[in-house]
C-alpha cells in the first residue's frame, strides 16, 4: 500500500494514499472530516440531491485502512457527522458498521465545528486529544507551537491541471485531507489555508501514488 513516512515533531509518521494517517509507535489510525451523512443533511435542508452512498463508501474506505493496519487506537479529527442530527439520523446499518469497527479498539471522537457535541456511538468524546507531545485538534489554531496535527480545511493541491485532497506540513504543524466522499476542498493556497504554515511547507498528494512537492505562496 502506498504511504509516506515523514519525520514530524519527533515521531514517525504514516501518511496514506487514502488520505488517513497512522502513528506506528502508538498504533494509531487518525481521519478527519468524514461527513457521514451529507447527502442526508443536504437533502434535508431543501438542497441538490446527491446520490446516497457517501457514508456507506466512506465507512467502506475507513474499514478497508483499519483492517490493513490493525490500530489499536482510531482517532476522528472533527466533522465526523455533516452535522448532529446526521449522527442521530444514521442508518441501523451503517451504526453497525461503526459498532463492529470499534470493537476490540480505543475510539475517540474529536469534536469538530460540525459535531460540536458528543455522539451515541461508543468511543469517548473529546474537545481536543493530546499524547506524547502532539495535539490533536479540529481546527488548526494559529499561535500553536510544535506537534499540532488538525484537519477542517479539507486541503487540495493543483498539479498539471489536475486536484487531488492533500496533506499539508511543515516543522510546526500537519493538516490532513478531508477522508469523506463529496466533501469538496480549499486550495493549498488560499491565504487563509497558506497563511498557517513556513515558506517550507510540502504537499503530500493522495491518490494512488503519493506525490510530494513544495507549497506555492499565497494566491
Amino acid at each position: 500500500m502506498n504511504e509516506q513516512r515523514i519525520e514530524f515533531s519527533g515521531e514517525i509518521l504514516a501518511l496514506q494514499a487514502s488520505g488517513s494517517l497512522f502513528w506506528p509507535r502508538m498504533e494509531m489510525l487518525i481521519v478527519s472530516d468524514l461527513h457521514l451523512g451529507k447527502s442526508e443533511r443536504i437533502a434535508r435542508r431543501g438542497g441538490s440531491l446527491l446520490p446516497p452512498y457517501e457514508t456507506t463508501e466512506t465507512l467502506t474506505r475507513l474499514s478497508d485502512d483499519i483492517a490493513r493496519l490493525n490500530p489499536a487506537h482510531v482517532l476522528c479529527l472533527g466533522d465526523s457527522f455533516d452535522d448532529t442530527r446526521a449522527a442521530l439520523d444514521l442508518e441501523d446499518a451503517h451504526r453497525a458498521t461503526i459498532s463492529s469497527l470499534q470493537a476490540g479498539r480505543r475510539w475517540l471522537w474529536v469534536e469538530g465545528n460540525h459535531d460540536p457535541g458528543p455522539v451515541d456511538l461508543g468511543g469517548e468524546h473529546h474537545a481536543e486529544y493530546r499524547s506524547d507531545g502532539l495535539v490533536f485538534r479540529h481546527i488548526a489554531a494559529k499561535d500553536t507551537r510544535a506537534g499540532e496535527i488538525s484537519g477542517h480545511f479539507h486541503p487540495k493541491a493543483t498539479i498539471r491541471a489536475t486536484s487531488r485532497p492533500c496533506f499539508l506540513c511543515d516543522a510546526t504543524r500537519l493538516i490532513l485531507p478531508a477522508f469523506g466522499c463529496y466533501t469538496g476542498g480549499l486550495r493549498w493556497t488560499t491565504p487563509a489555508l497558506r497563511g498557517l504554515f513556513d515558506a517550507h511547507a510540502t504537499a503530500y498528494l493522495t491518490g494512488r501514488k503519493i506525490i510530494a512537492v513544495p507549497v506555492p505562496k499565497a494566491a
